[in-house]
């Protein structure tokens, strides 16, 4: 196969497992990179953009196939509700109308467990609200991930993050059944479960995956 994907996000906790899975895959002849700051990574297959994002641009001849959204913020990092809601709803529908103009087939994007815009909780309801959009842009396909906590290295700490690591870790062999979708997850799982379901089609236009069924991934 002779893919291109775009991915946003990618010197992230999740994006940085992508990019390295993606690079070493051998269905994309190219990877185009939307991020921040340079990620410091090398490859011939690389195409890394250092652009704001709320500039996102394609040249008008690129063709996508396939589009990994993997930006996510905290509303402490972000300063604000309006800033954080810019970081993790504005720019990933953004992105979705940008990667379809230029024929994208596929779009995976990261939401989190509990997603719902009628959700009294305003984490929960712009991450419901995002997923609504994007549903409605109608793409081929949307892949739609919840992970629970996500666990891995960070380029930053985050205390709350790291006082719900512990915790999760303390309580996972109780959360079993209806219960194993609060297990926290890996930021690789989730890379490998974007990258794994991108290559094996299931026929649905549109799949959640909450996140007992990404560790199944």
């Amino acid at each position: 196969m002779t893919k291109v994907a775009l991915v946003a996000g990618a010197t992230g906790l999740v994006g940085s497992h992508l990019i390295d899975i993606l690079l070493k895959s051998p269905e994309y002849i190219k990877v185009i990179s939307f991020v921040r700051r340079k990620s410091g990574v090398e490859h011939d297959k690389l195409d890394e953009r250092v652009i704001p994002f709320d500039q996102m641009k394609l040249l008008p001849h690129e063709e996508i196939d396939d589009v990994f959204c993997c930006l996510g913020t905290t509303i402490k990092k972000a300063k604000s509700k309006d800033a954080f809601r810019k970081v993790d709803y504005e720019y990933p529908v953004q992105l979705g109308k940008l990667a379809k103009e230029h024929g994208a087939k596929q779009y995976m994007v990261i939401s989190a467990i509990g997603a719902s815009s009628g959700s009294p909780f305003f984490y929960s309801r712009v991450k419901g609200e995002l997923e609504e959009d994007l549903i409605a842009l109608y793409f081929p396909v949307l892949h739609i991930f919840r992970p629970a906590l996500l666990l891995g290295e960070r380029d930053e700490f985050r205390l709350g993050e790291k006082a719900g690591e512990i915790i999760s870790r303390a309580l996972r062999p109780v959360l079993a059944g209806k219960l194993k979708r609060y297990r926290s997850i890996s930021g690789r799982q989730v890379a490998y479960g974007m990258y794994r379901v991108a290559n094996d089609p299931t026929g649905e236009k549109v799949t959640i995956h909450e996140s007992d069924h990404i560790q199944q991934l």
